[in-house]
Parts: structure tokens; C-alpha cells; sequence
């Protein structure tokens, strides 16, 4: 699965953040607050995103293993993690990072997950986490990859698993079609089989509950308004290029929709985020 830049998992990072359910995130940093240290695997890491918005909430001593199969992706992390320290030191093939009075250690492993996430499992871990990544794998996948989990016996923080509803202000008459039609390219295969896209948060809260896990949820939409005008632009190009793709809408609608919504005053976009821990 490749094709997520860093220009835009950077511009797209503030909204990511802003948008975690504060519920959620006091329960993952709660089941963690009387360890020492602890080892996180990142699935889909991008450029370290999720590190720098969990980091400082977690034990004083952390090991991160950043996991993504885009090697530009991995190597953009380490850049953007290193200036993200307050000092960086290399240590081997892994790094140190000291921000705060946080000691991390930084591992990046680049792995196919299509194939290869059992072996990813199989490390050390206390906590298994991936942000924006359930809706691009397969229905098939995510069964298989919890019942992997469950064997393990891991917690996942599953963060910002897009939810198919969209909410634009102010509404265009080719929404419902558009939207329609975005779904159905997004259900493509990215390499894990047919994307189970919209439905994918309910997907992994019902598979991990037949697992006998113990599932927290609650709603983390994007909530833009002209602060993250360069967001909804981009939002709004990438839904028509793919709503074009699909032949299922008319030149022309695009085009309209599409103009409209590069000038949007606001959009609501839904996520999941989930936390589970093995009963």
C-alpha cells in the first residue's frame, strides 16, 4: 500500500490530532499509567505522526516501532522525529530521542502488512496502534489480523477510522451522489483485498468483541473550517479525482461539486477511534 505523501500526512497532522477522542486516549493512557516503560508497535506509521501526539502521555521510557512498507514514508519519520526531540542520538540501526523527560527508542522496520503482519505481531509489544488504516485493509484482513491479536493477548489503539459520514457547509446538490460514489472507489483493493472503507470501524469493533475483547469506542470527526481552508481543498480535489475514476458521476457534477467545495466554509468528516483490551 503506498501513495500517502509526507507533504500530505503533514498538512493533514493538525486536524489528526486536534480530532482524537479525549475519551479514548485517557482510557489507552490510563492502562498504561503504572509501567515503567512499554514497547508500541505502530502499524501504517507514516512519518511518525502518532508517536508525536501519544508520546508525552505515556511511561518515561518507550520503545516505538514505527512499521509502514513506503521506505520514503520511514525515512521522513526519522527526519521529522528528530527535530521533533529536544536531542536525538543514533544508537545503531535505532535511534534515542529525549523530549521532555521521555526517553524513546526509535525503531523503524519496513513490512509488507498484507503479508507479513503476523511476523509484525510476533515482536515485543504492549501496545498494537495504527492511525487512519482500517478503512484501506480488507474485511478478511482485519478478521485475520484480530484473531492474531488475539492470540497475543495485545491492546489496540485503533485511532481515526474513517466512518463514511460526511457533513459540507454549505450543502451542494450532488453531495449524496458524490459521497455515494467516493465510497465505492474507496472499497477499492490497496493491496489488502476490497477496502471495507466506511464500514470498516464497525467491522473491527464487532471482530474484536467476538475475540472477547473488551471494546471502547467513541466518534473523532475532523471538524475544519477556513483555519484549514489548505485541507479542505485538498479534501476536495482528491474526493472528485477519485469520484472520476469510477465513471459513476458526470463530468460536470464533478466539476460543480468540486468548485464548490474548494470554497466550502466547513466540513465535518467522521472517524472511530477504538481502544480494546483482551478480557
Amino acid at each position: 500500500m503506498t501513495g500517502f505523501s509526507p507533504d500530505w500526512l503533514a498538512l493533514r497532522e493538525p486536524a489528526d490530532h486536534a480530532a482524537r477522542s479525549g475519551d479514548v486516549a485517557r482510557d489507552v493512557f490510563t492502562h498504561f499509567a503504572g509501567k515503567d516503560s512499554m514497547t508500541v508497535a505502530d502499524l501504517g506509521c507514516g512519518t511518525g505522526s502518532n508517536l508525536r501526539a501519544m508520546a508525552e502521555h505515556l511511561p518515561a521510557r518507550q520503545t516505538w516501532r514505527l512499521v509502514d512498507w513506503d521506505r520514503h514514508l520511514l525515512d521522513a519519520a526519522r527526519g521529522r522525529l528528530v527535530g521533533w526531540a529536544d536531542r536525538a542520538e543514533t544508537l545503531g540501526v535505532d535511534m534515542r530521542l529525549l523530549k521532555g523527560d521521555h526517553d524513546i527508542t526509535l525503531r523503524l522496520e519496513q513490512a509488507d502488512l498484507a503479508q507479513d503482519f503476523e511476523r509484525v505481531l510476533e515482536r515485543d509489544a504492549d501496545l498494537i496502534t495504527a492511525t487512519a488504516f482500517f478503512d484501506l485493509v480488507s474485511a478478511n484482513w482485519i478478521d485475520d489480523f484480530v484473531a492474531v491479536l488475539a492470540r497475543r493477548r495485545l491492546p489496540l489503539y485503533a485511532i481515526l477510522t474513517y466512518d463514511g459520514h460526511e457533513q459540507w457547509a454549505p450543502p451542494h446538490g450532488r453531495d449524496a451522489p458524490m459521497l455515494a460514489a467516493f465510497h465505492a472507489h474507496q472499497q477499492r483493493d490497496k493491496g489488502f483485498g476490497p477496502a471495507a472503507g466506511p464500514f470498516a470501524a464497525a467491522h473491527l469493533a464487532r471482530a474484536l468483541e467476538e475475540q472477547g475483547y473488551r471494546v471502547a469506542s467513541a466518534s473523532s470527526p475532523w471538524r475544519l473550517d477556513e483555519a484549514q481552508r489548505g485541507l479542505m481543498g485538498e479534501l476536495a480535489r482528491g474526493a472528485a479525482n477519485a469520484v472520476a475514476e469510477t465513471g459513476l458521476v458526470g463530468e460536470s457534477d464533478i466539476a460543480s461539486w468540486r468548485a464548490a467545495r474548494e470554497s466550502a466554509e466547513a466540513c465535518v468528516i467522521g472517524h472511530v477511534d477504538l481502544f480494546a483490551t483482551p478480557a
